[in-house]
């Protein structure tokens, strides 16, 4: 039952006088669908109130997907939804929506928000999210929030998702599902949900996946568990909610065009691993204080650990010589006990992958970090974080007009440490790295360019945020509504350098402070009868997270992730959302659709700019990108059991600004430009030109069908354009078959997904066979595209110095273009009882 259905009947016990009013109340939201208003449940406004078009799923859509998760399942059956899989792990991916981002990746751009049952999941140290936490048997229902509402705190540019999760009023019973598909996929879940006379009730899932992975050495496994208990007194609903996770996920990322057109499963470097694990408290109350007013708040804590471990090539040895120990190498590996390296000769003809110079400059600690073509890179990260927030709702008379309002207050509070070390070695041939005891510490490493080579980090940060909110629906007409909406935010960010406190240059001390007052106003009216236009206006913001701050001086320019500098102040990134279109107004017909466009400009938005030294940059308030687009919704249902669906997205993501990038691996650079192939150089943002990794045209079809009583049949349909590759911000990149391989861009592609189920019995309960064939035709495509220097050449071989030295005495490299390559064909069958 809706959460305000919910509040209406405890106000009709509580109140008998008002009994003809609430049951009014009742049967209108039985017959029109309710939108939550913010994060906090408790208010919940019709959805042709709204001035956007706001989609909203439930389990049973969820279940009937087979989707492997929350954001598989987004992207098959969300509008303007669609993925990039930089990390190369089903369950890591870039989630976009509008061209705006949810990552688990440090310091990617993030502008949309994550709600969990009223619970912030965007973490305090960088604003990633992690999907892989968030528990899918647990989802009663998911609503995507467009645009930059204010309600929904900081990180809203280009929406918010809010996640509900069920409970045992709701969803009573017990089922056990297993599943074994391709790949060495394997899943176990279960959920049980019941109440009692007295009001308890309580819910419990888990579940427990693991896989091989399609590609070279990419295991996932996961272990989640979720549970809440609640009681209903009257009035009063108090309920406990604990989650927990445990994922060990292997990403390889992206690999180069000429090794995917050989085998789409190989890898680049290995491995790339990361592992979550994660602790949830929510404590939440619901109280109706009267026919008009209810009282919702949460308290919560939370904890995540997070650790990386990866295997990189070292770009900082592909314009080196490698090959042939000098006299003092070879006398220190004699000393050390090694036997077998080369006395004379030794070259990339018979070394496919050197290691010896490594070795050796390892023991001399001399410059191991330009003679080692391999790096070992870990990161730890312990986040900390708790709040409280407090909602009050009014149903009732405002201003003479009939209104639906809340006024409510937030406060939340982290602490973080990450830590950052590496440690230099060789590539072997299956393309994994051997340390060999050098590291980025300043001392063993050795140096590079004169100076120590130190990579590490170890920053501590703390923020506080404090958020006071509010919102108010009119009815300034019998069918048209008026929404004033607002909330301010004062953060402060404390970041204190445990490697070099105190401020000054090189060290990440900084204290920040930002604040803001984000309003919003819309406007809904039906202009004809059964049609329901809205146009609005909405402001959000982003405070700069601590990994950016760490890395915004000029002067100490860093390598992300790799490094970050001192942290001159950043400006908060303010996005301002337009937003207009019609839709049908008769809800329960048998089609439905809407048609809207909209507008998003980002000021002072954050970019990874380009510093002089080569490959190196800084964090840097943008000036304006924007995206805007249109946005076609359909679904129909023409009879019972048979629905079918469309999204069609047109967007159009740009940048406002003129800007120099680093382009070192662009053709159009201003060195290549100059003659200069092949080696280091910016490239100029021009207005107008693409933001990368965003594709122009979304279409996503759907169909589902109950074939009688037992059979049931669904297929959904991706279909997205090619998009500008990372690395061609001008979008003037072309290869030449030398120095620079591969296009500018990826291009487009089209996947088929088909389920199918069988129950015996025509029953809620029971037994239920599934079986699913995603990417049905078997599609070799690729979700993004990234340009970057490579150290293999043609037959896979290491390969440094591909080219002699140039006339300003530069060593030229050669660049590629990287894809992230999605899933060949996959088979999953499984059964399901319920009870």
């Amino acid at each position: 039952m809706n959460p305000t259905l919910c509040w209406a009947a405890l106000a009709l016990a509580a109140s008998p006088a008002a009994h003809a009013q609430v049951l009014a109340q009742v049967k209108q939201l039985e017959r029109v669908e309710v939108v939550g208003v913010s994060p906090v449940p408790g208010v919940d406004i019709p959805r042709d109130h709204i001035a956007a078009h706001v989609q909203t799923v439930r389990a049973a859509d969820i279940e009937r997907s087979q989707a492997l998760d929350l954001s598989s399942f987004m992207n098959r059956r969300l509008g303007s939804v669609y993925l990039n899989e930089m990390q190369g792990n089903p369950l890591q991916p870039d989630v976009n929506f509008r061209g705006y981002t949810a990552s688990p990746l440090l310091g990617s751009q993030q502008g949309l928000s994550l709600y969990l049952d009223g619970v912030r999941l965007n973490q305090p140290f960088g604003d990633v999210v992690s999907w892989d936490l968030i528990p899918k048997a647990a989802i009663a229902s998911v609503t995507l929030n467009p645009g930059s509402n204010p309600l929904f705190g900081l990180n809203t540019l280009g929406g918010a998702l809010s996640v509900q999760t069920k409970d045992g009023l709701h969803h009573a019973g017990t089922s056990l599902q297993g599943l074994a598909g391709s790949h060495g996929r394997r899943a176990a879940e279960f959920e049980h949900g019941g109440s009692s006379a007295d009001g308890t009730h309580w819910f419990v899932a888990g579940n427990k996946f693991r896989e091989r992975g399609w590609r070279v050495d990419s295991p996932s496994d996961v272990s989640q568990l979720f549970a809440k208990l609640g009681g209903r007194r009257g009035d009063t609903d108090l309920t406990l909610t604990a989650s927990l996770a445990n994922t060990d996920l292997n990403g390889n990322g992206l690999q180069e065009q000429r090794f995917l057109e050989r085998d789409r499963t190989s890898v680049y470097t290995r491995p790339d691993k990361t592992r979550n694990r994660a602790a949830l408290l929510n404590l939440a109350l619901a109280q109706a204080l009267d026919a008009h007013w209810t009282l919702a708040g949460n308290a919560y804590v939370r904890s995540i650990r997070t650790r990386t471990y990866n295997g990189d090539l070292n770009d900082d040895a592909l314009d080196q010589s490698l090959y042939q120990p000098n006299a003092a190498e070879r006398s220190a590996l004699a000393a050390a006990g090694y036997g077998g390296f080369p006395a004379a000769g030794e070259s990339a003809a018979n070394a496919p992958f050197p290691k010896w110079r490594c070795i050796a400059q390892a023991l001399l600690r001399d410059k191991p970090a330009e003679k080692c073509n391999g790096v070992i890179r870990q990161t730890l990260t312990n986040q900390h974080n708790a709040g409280l927030s407090a909602q009050l709702g009014h149903d009732g008379r405002l201003l003479g007009l009939h209104a639906r309002s809340l006024i409510g207050a937030a406060a939340d509070f982290s602490r973080s440490r990450f830590t950052q070390s590496s440690e230099l070695g060789y590539l072997n041939a299956d393309r994994g790295i051997t340390g060999v005891g050098a590291f980025g510490d300043g001392v063993s490493g050795g140096s590079v360019d004169g100076a120590p080579y130190d990579t590490r980090v170890d920053l501590a940060g703390h923020t506080r945020t404090l958020s006071l909110f509010a919102s108010t629906a009119l009815t300034v007409a019998s069918d048209a509504h008026l929404t004033i909406s607002g909330r301010y935010n004062h953060s402060t960010v404390r970041n204190r350098d445990v490697i070099t406190p105190g401020g000054g240059a090189g060290s990440l001390d900084g204290d920040h402070r930002f604040s803001r007052l984000n309003p919003a106003l819309g406007l809904t009216f039906s202009p004809v009868a059964g049609i329901n236009a809205w146009a609005g206006v909405n402001q959000g913001s982003r405070d700069p997270s601590s990994i950016e701050l760490g890395c915004a001086d000029p002067a100490n320019p860093c390598k992300l992730p790799n490094a970050m500098a001192g942290d001159p102040p950043l400006r908060q990134v303010v996005t301002t959302t337009l937003e207009a279109g019609i839709r049908s107004g008769a809800a329960g017909q048998p089609l439905a659709w809407s048609l809207g466009v909209f507008r998003s400009d980002n000021r002072d938005d954050l970019l990874f700019v380009a510093d002089d030294a080569a490959g190196f940059g800084y964090f840097k308030n943008f000036g304006r990108t924007r995206r805007q687009g249109v946005e076609l919704a359909v679904s129909l249902q023409p009879a019972q059991g048979v629905a079918a669906g469309a999204n069609l997205t047109l967007l159009d993501a740009t940048y406002r600004t003129a800007e120099l990038v680093n382009g070192a691996s662009n053709s159009s650079n201003d060195a290549a430009q100059a003659g200069f192939p092949g080696v280091d150089g910016n490239v100029a943002i021009r207005p107008g030109d693409r933001i990368p990794l965003v594709p122009r045209r979304m279409l996503k079809l759907y169909a589902d069908l109950d074939l009688g009583d037992a059979w049931s049949l669904s297929a959904d349909a991706i279909a997205m354009s090619g998009a500008t590759a990372r690395g061609n911000e001008n979008g003037q990149h072309r290869p030449d078959g030398s120095h620079y391989l591969g296009p500018g861009r990826s291009a487009g592609y089209a996947v088929v997904n088909l389920n199918v189920a069988w129950k015996p019995v025509n029953s809620m309960k029971g037994l239920k066979l599934f079986a699913q064939v995603s990417n049905l035709l078997d599609r070799a495509y690729s979700t993004a595209a990234q340009l970057g220097p490579t150290g293999f050449d043609d037959a896979g071989n290491f390969q440094s110095r591909p080219f002699p030295a140039n006339a300003n005495g530069d060593r030229p490299l050669r660049h590629a273009t990287f894809f992230a390559p999605g899933a060949p064909r996959g088979v999953s069958v499984g059964l399901k009882y319920t009870y």
